[in-house]
């Protein structure tokens, strides 16, 4: 079964300065931009806390860093969405979030547009309402697509290639299943049979004061290294589809 990351290394983040990890060399056929996931087999998505966002309750944009497992910054990213969707339509908002290099140079797109969410999602078997991303990496070249599919009251998922082709799909838990605190939140990476688990994205437990008083959240997220790069960029779109899906407070409620 896939590891995960160190709950332990994510706490020692907290408070760490920006530090880079050196862009590795990623041979002529690498998408600018993605040279670095050639290298990794994990990564860190840490949502930074918004002070303003906490004391009023004003919904902001959402701003992420994505570190290697040593602690290095490989990533930037930050969501552009409308003041109104994001004040009126919570989690159910579309966005287009820019992930940035540390030369500020845009390597990752990925845009969701609005969809309906009937009853949680729980009751949704209409197409129209189920959720999806576009990743495009570098801009304009489409990586590949997360998109939901049904699963009853479990959180499924998609993800296909350029072409249309699915190649992963991650298995979530039940919309009505509930957590203790301290708990990971586990989404399953499983190759295209089904038959095998090669990764998860996986929410992990931050600290009390974080989890009940703002919706800053941390994932963990592992992939076979060898993986395709443009999967890997898609898994990376998956996570913040993940994020605004179950994870976004919407006024005081949150879903987990």
């Amino acid at each position: 079964m896939a590891g995960r990351v160190n709950p332990a290394f994510m706490q020692q983040q907290q408070q760490q300065p920006e530090n880079w990890m050196p862009k590795p060399s990623g041979g002529s056929d690498c998408p600018p931009g993605l040279e670095y996931l050639t290298q990794l087999d994990q990564v860190l998505v840490k949502q930074k806390k918004e002070f303003f966002e906490m004391v009023t309750g004003w919904e902001t944009k959402n701003k992420y860093v994505v570190r290697n497992s040593m602690g290095q910054q490989i990533y930037y990213a930050k969501e552009h969405s409308d003041n109104c969707q994001r004040q009126c339509c919570g989690n159910q908002r579309a966005f287009e979030m820019t992930v940035e290099d540390n030369t500020g140079q845009e390597v990752i797109h990925i845009s969701r547009p609005y969809k309906c969410m009937c009853y949680g999602q729980c009751f949704s078997c209409s197409k129209c309402c189920f959720d999806t991303v576009t990743v495009e990496a570098p801009p304009g070249r489409v990586a590949g697509k997360v998109k939901q599919i049904y699963g009853c009251c479990e959180a499924k998922y998609k993800i296909e290639d350029k072409d249309g082709d699915t190649v992963l799909y991650i298995d979530g838990p039940s919309y009505c299943k509930c957590y203790c605190p301290g708990d990971d939140i586990p989404f399953k990476l499983v190759t295209k049979d089904r038959e095998h688990e090669i990764g998860r994205v996986s929410k992990q437990w931050s600290n009390l004061l974080q989890e009940y008083f703002t919706d800053a959240d941390n994932f963990g997220i592992t992939f076979p290294k060898d993986l395709h790069l443009d999967a890997k960029a898609t898994i990376i779109g998956a996570c913040f589809l993940i994020d605004f899906m179950f994870f976004e407070r919407s006024g005081n409620n949150r879903r987990h």
